[in-house]
């Protein structure tokens, strides 16, 4: 018998969740530069600054949260929800007009986004044989890239073609309840649940050993074996100076250059939307590498790998900025530093899945905190390194000195981690 291919239909519905995802967090930064809104709402720049941050807050804050919520009840039930959820709030943002409304609008989207990956990866290990979680990984997080790559010329346009930033935010959320439908109509929490999923592609897929569904009483408990897990706290670090390294790309490089380099906004943009591209090949790339290493050298020193390898070249890239004399020559290198960091990211997944079991969701949820607070403290670190140098080349140095070092250290925590050894009883 030929297996079926539901776990085909679950990845492209998963692929179109994590676009909408990236459409909704990334389109207020671009509204909020169109002359519509700034007629519309009065805000400071410092409050478009919390307006555009405290997403991450709770995004950040949210996410062991949701991911034990996602364990407990099923990914099927609550994905659905957060991604209803989630576009209900974006589509309310096009209905408030006072700061504060507008603070509690993002506040709300970002602890619903919280739940997304950390739930996929739940349902990627049901659904998906330990050898192709990589590839399966990296199918939905290019889902997200493409959605972020798209979001800012797709928001513009549509601004302008319809006059007003209003209705950009209604369409956006009525996209994403869309496809919470599709989502909910797709996806059954396991293989065995499913009608499409013939015995053939069950057998194909396996049975991880599950155990029960966390029960409330074992939320402590789960959160004890979380802070006292050497591969979580592991997994946590790669991950925080793996989104050091990576935020860069996205905060300041448009800035360095212009000021570096001398470069127009314009072409400027471009040339970070290619830097950004470059990650979209590193996260294909880091799938089918993180299996094919699983394969060839064993699951352990498989995924220490694939992790270790992309942290150390990002590290090389940062260390090509230093001595780069072009625009190009930067973007060169940063595309390398996107290409790696970004590689690092399929495999990342793969390795929870291999030892989250139950608890998969909250243990994602875990190691992705700490890698949003990684991101945060990138922006942060960049103003007081550039005025350690004595003029500002010698001070970005610094910074690209510091991201080296960060995708050095996320290289260097990926060799204690075991793939082998489950975080809760009940195994992979």
């Amino acid at each position: 018998m030929t297996p079926s291919h539901v776990r085909y239909r679950i990845i492209a519905v998963s692929m179109l969740m994590a676009f909408v995802l990236y459409l909704d967090r990334i389109c207020l930064a671009e509204i909020v530069k169109s002359a519509s809104f700034h007629a519309d709402v009065a805000l400071s720049k410092p409050q478009i600054g919390r307006l555009l941050g405290i997403f991450f807050f709770s995004y950040a804050l949210c996410q062991v949260p949701t991911g034990w919520i996602s364990d407990r009840f099923g990914a099927r039930a609550t994905l659905t929800v957060y991604i209803a959820l989630w576009s209900l709030f974006t589509a309310l943002t096009g209905l408030v007009s006072s700061f504060p409304a507008l603070l509690a609008m993002r506040l709300l989207c970002g602890a619903a986004e919280a739940g997304a990956y950390p739930t996929c990866n739940a349902l990627i290990r049901r659904w998906i044989p330990v050898t192709a979680r990589g590839r399966a990984s990296s199918m939905i997080t290019v889902g997200g890239r493409i959605g972020g790559t798209a979001a800012p010329f797709l928001t513009a346009w549509l601004v302008v073609s319809l006059g007003h930033w209003r209705p950009v935010l209604w369409i956006d959320g009525g996209f994403g309840l869309a496809i919470a439908l599709a989502y909910w109509l797709v996806v059954r929490n396991r293989p065995a649940e499913h009608p499409g999923a013939n015995p053939a592609e069950r057998a194909l897929i396996g049975q991880p050993r599950d155990g029960p569904r966390p029960s409330a009483r074992e939320l402590a408990g789960t959160l004890r074996e979380f802070c006292g897990s050497r591969n979580l706290w592991l997994l946590s670090l790669l991950m925080f100076f793996n989104n050091i390294g990576w935020a860069f790309l996205i905060t300041w490089l448009p800035t360095f250059l212009s000021e570096q380099q001398h470069v127009e906004a314009v072409a400027g943009g471009r040339m970070v939307t290619l830097v950004l591209g470059c990650g979209m090949l590193g996260q294909l790339f880091g799938g089918f590498f993180s299996d094919w290493t699983a394969r060839r050298f064993g699951l352990r020193k498989g995924r220490i790998i694939a992790l270790s390898a992309a942290g150390l070249a990002g590290s090389c890239g940062y260390l090509g900025c230093v001595s780069a004399h072009s625009a190009w020559g930067l973007v060169g290198c940063c595309g390398l530093v996107s290409f790696c960091s970004d590689t690092g990211n399929p495999p990342s997944w793969a390795f929870v899945q291999d030892i989250g079991g139950r608890v998969t969701a909250a243990a994602i949820g875990w190691c992705n905190m700490w890698g949003n607070f990684g991101a945060g403290l990138s922006a942060l670190m960049v103003p007081p390194l550039l005025a350690t140098g004595a003029t500002l080349v010698a001070g970005q140095r610094h910074v690209f000195f510091a991201c080296a070092g960060a995708l050095a250290l996320a290289g260097v925590a990926a060799l204690g981690l075991n793939a082998t050894k489950p975080l809760l009883a009940g195994g992979r």
